[in-house]
């Protein structure tokens, strides 16, 4: 099997560490395995790859989609080292409000399965952080929402005092004062 699935605290959250095979050339790994995925609970069809590049100290999120374009994202750094969020938001789930933090690195490999029903975020803990990720639905702008990174209401504990935050992420609302849909 070339990865291991652990379920963490809130359902559906699921850590993917993949089988890294070293030798004198580098390295080898697979990201990603319908089958295996499928196995492990994870069926859903990725359609959308996104790629984004962040300094130490910047902040994205918290982010999702609204139905019927909430998306599922599988999250994966390439190069540097973020703290990655996911906050439920799923309104009939025993867990909605609750947070989850994983520290993904180009050095561990890890990818975090996030499903739809959760806000994303991260925090660059290094400078020249490559994020990918993959997505169970393409962009809609029309479903595009997201909730303030420092909501105290979800209480996220960042690891970072005075983060770089976008101006749009600084107007995002309070989850409060969104209605999920």
């Amino acid at each position: 099997m070339p990865f291991d699935f652990k379920k963490l605290q809130i359902e559906g959250l699921v850590l993917v560490e993949p089988k890294v095979f070293h030798d004198s050339r580098g390295f080898f790994m697979e990201t990603y395995k319908e089958s295996e995925f499928g196995a492990h609970g994870i069926a859903e069809r990725f359609v959308q790859d996104n790629h984004s590049l962040s300094q130490k100290g910047v902040l994205r999120g918290l982010h999702f989609q609204h139905r019927p374009k909430a998306q599922g994202k599988l999250v994966s750094v390439i190069k540097g080292s973020v703290w990655d969020v996911a906050v439920d938001i799923r309104t009939d789930s025993p867990t909605y409000m609750k947070w989850c933090s994983v520290e993904l690195t180009e050095e561990n490999k890890k990818m975090l399965y996030i499903p739809p029903g959760f806000a994303h975020g991260f925090a660059a803990l290094s400078d020249d952080v490559h994020l990918v990720y993959k997505c169970t639905a393409e962009y809609d702008a029309t479903c595009d929402a997201g909730i303030r990174w420092n909501d105290t209401d979800i209480g996220v504990d960042w690891p970072i005092s005075e983060p770089i935050v976008s101006d749009k992420d600084r107007e995002l609302p309070f989850l409060k004062d969104i209605k999920l849909q």
